[in-house]
């Protein structure tokens, strides 16, 4: 019991509020911004710079998947079209027209393609950027919001560079970056990626300094979106995606500790369940551990073998969605007691509140253990360092 208070409190001091009661509340808008947070992403560039492609690949979508962005050598978009995320409907990528057409004019775009309802443009090129990327940018940077220049098929500029004698990729890579800079001078550090839009070398180049970058300009709720959405291409990615799945424990047990007060059999039971279902799902699925992404990591770096990795009795159940993958029967007989230790005035709510806790808190620090390492592992198998 000690060990539950001590955890407990810690769970409280994290929230930042001074009462379990205030905590709770506080847990309850962690978990649903964590959960049902919307990030609306809009992607423009000339026609066949890889806006399509890039969609697709930071969804971990080949283009002949169900639900990807049409591609194509001519403009397939001709209205702004939304691609929800695979897993996480709330985060949303616009596949928007490119800028200067005769239906879409420069002067009127933003206006067009509805400003207001995205949190941040990503503008992609894949030679020079053109005099109406550049404008949108300054109307953009007009109205206050974040904008990234995606330079794209760097793997084509580094092939045609290859064939001379004097070849050296990352001075080709320095020329490329220089050219883009020099290409939007009118920016102040204008932020340019360098980026391999296909699926599988997607991690290549600056990818990953493209994800640091949003995630330290983003608002903690949008981040959260973010990091649980991006395709895992290295460990460091998934390490990051641990650290804010662990700094949500406290918080989902809090939520089933502040429902335990509440004398109604079998509640405390469903809500517990529910919390863990949820959470542990989010986990499965933002570590790359489903189906779907460990196929299209094996095909990428040619190792069938990876799916066979998932050896844990909850991984394997979360895969087969069965209702045995989160141990329920290990909180059957808690809710019992919780019960009945809501029914006792005053002291029993509390007890009913703290078992509550230490139940849920205990397993959710060791599923999301179990789940990271067993994501660690696939990375390392795959060469993902």
């Amino acid at each position: 019991m000690s060990s539950q208070y001590s955890d407990i409190n810690e769970a409280i001091w994290a929230s930042g509020k001074p009462t379990l009661e205030e905590a709770t509340r506080c847990a309850q808008e962690k978990i649903n911004d964590m959960l049902n947070i919307s990030l609306s992403i809009a992607v423009t560039g000339d026609t066949g710079a890889g806006k399509s492609t890039f969609i697709n690949s930071i969804r971990n979508l080949a283009a002949d998947d169900e639900g990807a962005a049409k591609t194509g050598v001519v403009e397939t978009t001709v209205e702004p079209t939304p691609y929800q995320h695979p897993t996480m409907p709330g985060v949303v990528f616009w596949d928007l027209p490119g800028i200067g057409s005769s239906t879409f004019l420069a002067k009127t775009y933003l206006k067009q393609v509805q400003f207001d309802k995205y949190d941040f443009f990503i503008i992609i090129s894949s030679e020079r950027f053109r005099e109406n990327d550049i404008m949108l940018a300054k109307e953009i940077q007009k109205r206050k919001k974040l904008f990234y220049f995606i330079r794209s098929k760097i793997d084509n500029d580094i092939r045609a560079e290859s064939y001379k004698r004097s070849f050296n990729r990352e001075e080709t890579l320095s020329k490329i970056r220089r050219n883009c800079q020099e290409n939007l001078k009118e920016f102040k550090n204008a932020k340019v990626f360098l980026i391999n839009c296909q699926v599988r070398n997607l991690s290549e180049y600056d990818f990953k300094l493209l994800v640091s970058t949003l995630m330290s300009e983003l608002s903690e709720k949008k981040k959260q979106a973010l990091i649980q959405s991006v395709p895992i291409h290295s460990l460091e990615i998934l390490e990051k995606k641990v650290k804010m799945f662990e700094e949500a424990v406290w918080a989902a047990a809090l939520l089933s500790g502040g429902i335990a007060v509440v004398p109604l059999p079998g509640l405390s039971l469903a809500c517990d369940a529910s919390i863990l279902v949820a959470f542990f799902t989010s986990c499965y699925h933002s570590f790359g551990l489903d189906d779907k992404s460990l196929e299209r990591l094996s095909e990428r770096v040619n190792k069938p073998h990876l799916k066979a990795l998932r050896k844990s009795p909850l991984v394997l159940g979360l895969a087969s969605e069965s209702t045995m993958r989160l141990q329920l029967s290990a909180l059957v007989g808690q809710s019992v007691v919780e019960y009945l230790c809501s029914l006792v005035p005053g002291v029993g709510s509390g007890i009913a509140a703290l078992m509550s806790f230490g139940c849920t808190y205990k397993l959710l620090k060791n599923g999301l253990k179990d789940l990271a390492d067993t994501a660690r592992i696939v990375l390392r198998e795959a060469g993902l360092q």
